[in-house]
């Protein structure tokens, strides 16, 4: 008997697949800090990545309509055969969040304020306006 996965079940699931160890949070972020077209990234962490890691990037930032963790750069298979990018901001900040609490603020060239998400265990607790400097910085703890 096949049985459908709750949500969470499978979220933490995929998760497994990006998130090995914090290394390899900070190299799906830095990869789309690099997408983002940035000149300038900057990665904190403390306890090893454990406990917090930080990514402050320059680049273009992700428009206010697009900011919600779960946006894709993939519809269907073929898109697969035509990927020029290093990561997916959707999906890497999803297994992320799936797994942690992620904090992120962005904002675009042309945006008059920047938007700030948090996202806890998969569930987004908040999406609201602030002000930020042109790019992205995403917070992830625990």
């Amino acid at each position: 008997m096949i049985r459908v996965l709750e949500k969470k079940i499978a979220d933490k699931i995929a998760a497994g697949e990006v998130v090995e160890r914090p290394l390899s949070i900070i190299k799906e972020l830095v990869e789309n800090s690099i997408d983002a077209g940035s000149s300038k990234i900057t990665v904190e962490v403390k306890n090893g990545g454990k406990s917090y890691i930080r990514i402050t990037d320059n680049g273009c930032g992700i428009d206010e309509n697009e900011v919600d963790i779960a946006t894709s750069k993939i519809f269907d298979e073929e898109d697969l055969n035509r990927i020029g990018t290093l990561g997916f901001r959707g999906e890497a900040l999803a297994s992320i969040a799936a797994v942690s609490r992620v904090e992120m603020i962005t904002k675009t060239e042309d945006g008059s304020v920047g938007r700030k998400i948090l996202i806890y265990g998969g569930e987004t607790v908040e999406n609201s306006p602030i002000g930020a400097p042109n790019g992205t910085t995403v917070i992830v703890r625990d």
